[in-house]
Order: C-alpha cells, then structure tokens, then sequence
C-alpha cells in the first residue's frame, strides 16, 4: 500500500498523505513517497495545479511520527545539534516542497481534522488552505522540545498577524478553524461533504488559466516578499517580458477577440 497517493484528473494532481492510522503523521517511507509525489508533479507538464489532502477523515496530518523519532534520538544527548525529520528531510533535497524550492506550480491544501507540526508546515507551503470546521492547527514542537523546523518559523509570521504567530508557536497551542479563518491561516472553512469539492473548483478555476502565466504570477509574488518593493517591481518587469514572448500570451488575447475559450499549451 502507498503511503502517498498520486491521481491526475486532467490538469489537476492529487496528493494524499494515506497513513490514516497514524493521523497521516510523517514515517520516513512517507517523507519518501511524498518527496518522489511533489518531484512528480514539478516535472509533468500535464499537471498544472495540485490538492494535498490527508485520507480517514480524521487528520490532514499530524507532522513527525513521534514514536519513530523517538526511537532514533536513543543516543544520548550531544552539544552538536540535530536536526528533525523534517529538516534531514529536506537536507537531503533543497528543492523539497518544505524548503520552497522552485515549485511555482500552484498548491492547495484540503485540511479535514488534525493539522499540526509538521503537518502545518506542509500546509503553510501551499498557496491557499481549506479546511473544515472541526480542523485544528498547531506548531506543537516546543511542547516536545524541538522547534517548527519545516519552515513554521519562517512562514507563519509572514502569512499572519505576527503576535498569532508567536502564540502559536510559543504556546504550542492547538488553534481552532474560527480562529485560524480570523487570522487569515485559511482562506475557507466549508463543511466536510464540500471539502475535495470546493478545493476542486478552484483547482479548475486555476488550470484552466495560461499555465505559464499562473507560476510566474505565484513566483514574482512570493520572491518580491522577500525584497524591496522596487526589487520586487524588477523582479515582476522580468518575468512579465518573459511571459510576453508566449504563445499563450498571444491566445489569450486572441481567444478573448474570437468570443471563445482560450487553448493553452504552456508554451
């Protein structure tokens, strides 16, 4: 049995975390496959937009296999630090999708019950979150004596208010989908039935967008985060005079002249 499914319907890839008696928590054989999944979607060019969900119904995931680390920190402690599963996860390939990476390819989380540590941070590393009422979210590592090494201290104070970052992650609380919708964690909260729906429509809605386009509009946006705002308009000039040397770019407004749907080849 796969640990981490991979379905492509049309432009849209589905990624489920299938590990449900476990709340989906990450094993290294899950790491593996979900490292190989995300690989698999960067590089198909049929693959234009991914959901990541977790299966059961009970957790998106709930991060790190805890009784697995804890069998490999048998060893007793040393002044080196070590880093987590995640951060040896992500060690071994820099373009995994904990890190970031190159993947311009639009991600979005469908959360349905427990969403934490680890978990959370692979969620923080897609583009737009659903989530259900009864989800909860969490950075739990302080309560385990580790920190949110995924990326949770990097991306969660940039995506929300910086006081409901450092409460998360100080306190190690769980957060409730009220909450987590307040403070913009989640762009919707939708009843379970309409969950894979809703993620679903908006999957479409984005694919069938100019495929070239899509990634250089998410890559100019987050790497202009991270600059001024006159590097970040440099970076948008760059990419911008690049995407006008399409054929897309081209069908688009020509489509639009021909009263009909545009064809998109992503070139």
């Amino acid at each position: 049995m796969s640990l981490v499914e991979y379905e492509l319907d049309e432009h849209v890839a589905t990624i489920t975390l299938n590990r449900p008696e476990a709340h989906n928590a990450f094993n290294r054989e899950l790491l593996r496959e979900m490292r190989d999944a995300f690989q698999r979607f960067r590089t198909t060019d049929e693959a234009r937009v991914a959901i990541v969900t977790g299966a059961g119904g009970r957790a998106f995931s709930a991060g790190m296999d805890l009784k697995e680390y804890s069998q490999r920190r048998s060893d007793p402690p040393s002044d080196k630090p070590r880093p987590s599963g995640v951060s040896r996860f992500l060690a071994r390939d820099p373009e995994d999708l904990f890190a970031g990476g190159n993947m311009w390819k639009p991600l979005i989380a469908a959360i349905d019950g427990y969403c934490l540590a680890g978990g959370l941070e692979l969620a923080l590393s897609c583009d737009l979150r659903f989530a259900t009422p009864a989800s909860v979210f969490g950075l739990t590592e302080v309560t385990r004596g580790i920190i949110a090494g995924g990326g949770g201290t990097q991306r969660l104070p940039r995506m929300i208010p910086l006081a409901a970052a450092m409460e998360i992650l100080l306190t190690g609380r769980h957060v409730t989908s009220d909450e987590a919708l307040r403070w913009g964690l989640i762009n919707r909260v939708v009843p379970p039935d309409e969950l894979m729906h809703t993620a679903r429509e908006v999957a479409n809605a984005i694919a069938s967008n100019a495929p070239l386009a899509v990634r250089a509009t998410k890559e100019a946006t987050l790497r202009g985060l991270d600059v001024g705002f006159e590097d970040g308009m440099r970076i948008e000039a760059f990419l911008s005079q690049i995407i006008a040397r399409t054929e897309d770019s081209r069908e688009g407004p020509l489509a639009f002249a021909e009263k009909r749907k545009p064809d998109y080849k992503g070139r």
